[in-house]
């Protein structure tokens, strides 16, 4: 069992849904997104999900975009990131699951990117602009090196789905509704007839992400789902309390996120 599986299955058996925040790597500072990581556990974290910056990120609303570019512009690279990674590694084992652009991995090399997520215990992958169609360049590589090449599925993945779970493993990212990340007023009133639907076609766990930003949100969401992920609204406190911690400490306990 893929060890996000396995937290998953523990997490399950204690009754209890997975909190995985999203932060991206190099901001406000590499420093910083190591604290970050140490922080957000403490807070209840079961997976650290951790963005790769990318300057055309097609997935991401305005809030993560800034933060790309921040960290970009701060020459932030992919050795940083993994070198971060592989010191907090020296702290704690928490799962890792890495949002990045297949052009990044492309660039670094398909072989030495795999190789350094196993060295840094990374434990998944999110590759939002990697098509079912293009898939089979990657997953070997990921089999090959026992991580995780996670499924995004969305309302506009029905009918191809089943495929697009296939061969996957950790769990399923489910897509809250049509469009970027960014914090959302409203759902659809489909949302939660999406979330069965999927929950159909695998026994993988399902984490529901894109637009989570209150307790309401999380109240609403978490009997469909094992998982519940926070991105913008998390890394817009990050920046508006200028990294935090208590701040940010306080936000995450706001969203009553104790799953």
């Amino acid at each position: 069992m893929n060890k996000l599986e396995e937290t998953f299955s523990t997490l399950k058996k204690q009754n209890r849904k997975a909190f995985m925040p999203f932060i991206t790597a190099g901001f406000p500072n590499i420093q910083k997104t190591e604290m970050l990581i140490y922080a957000l556990k403490d807070f209840g974290a079961n997976i650290i999900e951790l963005g790769i910056p990318y300057s055309d990120p097609l997935a991401d609303g305005p809030v993560i975009q800034s933060a790309n570019q921040i960290a970009l512009d701060k020459g932030i690279t992919i050795k940083d990131i993994f070198n971060c990674i592989e010191k907090v590694r020296e702290k704690t084992k928490i799962p890792i699951v890495l949002l990045v652009y297949y052009n990044s991995i492309l660039a670094y090399g398909i072989e030495k990117f795999l190789s350094a997520c196993t060295s840094a215990e990374v434990h998944g992958l999110v590759v939002p602009d990697l098509p079912l169609e293009e898939r089979d360049e990657l997953l070997p590589y990921c089999i090959k090196n026992d991580i995780a090449l996670i499924p995004l599925v969305s309302p506009t993945s029905i009918g191809r789905t089943k495929n697009i779970i296939s061969q996957s493993q950790g769990f399923v990212y489910c897509v809250s509704s049509l469009g970027v990340t960014g914090s959302r007023k409203n759902f659809s009133k489909n949302t939660e007839d999406f979330l069965k639907y999927v929950r159909e076609q695998t026994s993988l766990p399902l984490a529901l992400g894109f637009g989570i930003s209150s307790k309401e949100d999380v109240h609403r969401f978490k009997p469909y789902v094992d998982g519940i992920i926070v991105g913008s609204a998390l890394i817009k406190k990050i920046d508006e309390s200028n990294g935090n911690i208590d701040e940010i400490g306080n936000f995450v306990r706001s969203l009553d996120i104790a799953l």
